[in-house]
């Protein structure tokens, strides 16, 4: 296992220094939208070589509840592969990432030129305004918002506390959440370099309505799926 897992961040540095370096020399000359689908294509390389390498796959349900006009992605936190997994489902999609993942070289800078929302932990009042005004911009301009509610990344097979921020958002905005369930960790545990082979289940529901509600009954209408369907991909 720790040979695959080696030899998977070998792959990975590899693929990461080469589309990011296209990303860099492409982005000025590619159609905005076009740009999207080649930070895609490193997610769909990367999955790809952590099947081949590690051995890791995934079994998906719900892939009917995707429209195709632009969401708010919610989505439980356990993992480095479900930024990279629904990045590439839901693209043309905005994250919302630590600021501190910009800095990181090749990669961070190619992230930096298609203007995800960087929010600062340390002041969460400003990291809120940053989701509202941005995220709102984001989804005039046709893309999809992509939040990890729980902020940080749970204990393999649990889920964690979810905040209001994207349901605040959605509400906001007048967009439906598509809420995502998935049991990674278990494969791709956070906090260790290890891969485990296994397939990842991942679970997506229906569409979440906002309409005529508040931003707090549309975070615990989440929260209920989300607690309500967990066992369906493994969680406790």
């Amino acid at each position: 296992m720790k040979f695959r897992s080696s030899l998977f961040f070998l792959g990975y540095a590899t693929l990461t220094f080469i589309i990011s370096s296209l990303v860099i020399l492409l982005f000025w000359i590619l159609p905005p939208k076009r740009r999207f689908y080649l930070y895609a294509l490193w997610c769909r390389l990367v999955l790809a070589w952590l099947r081949l390498s590690c051995g890791i796959s995934y079994n998906i349900r719900g892939l009917e509840h995707i429209p195709d006009h632009p969401v708010v992605v919610q989505s439980n936190h356990q993992s480095t592969w479900e930024t990279i997994f629904l990045y590439q489902l839901f693209t043309p999609v905005c994250p919302i990432l630590k600021k501190e993942l910009l800095d990181i070289p090749f990669w961070g800078w190619a992230l930096r030129l298609q203007q995800p929302i960087a929010i600062d932990r340390s002041k969460p009042r400003e990291a809120g305004k940053s989701l509202l005004l941005q995220g709102a911009a984001r989804i005039k301009d046709g893309l999809s918002i992509l939040v990890f509610p729980e902020g940080t990344r749970a204990r393999t097979g649990a889920l964690g506390k979810f905040s209001r921020g994207g349901a605040q958002l959605a509400v906001a905005t007048g967009t439906p959440i598509i809420p995502v369930l998935h049991n990674a960790g278990y494969c791709w545990p956070a906090g260790t370099t290890l891969k485990k082979p296994g397939c990842i289940e991942v679970l997506i529901g229906p569409p979440i309505a906002v309409d005529g509600k508040t931003a707090k009954e549309v975070a615990a209408e989440f929260d209920l799926w989300m607690n309500t369907n967990k066992s369906a991909v493994g969680l406790q």
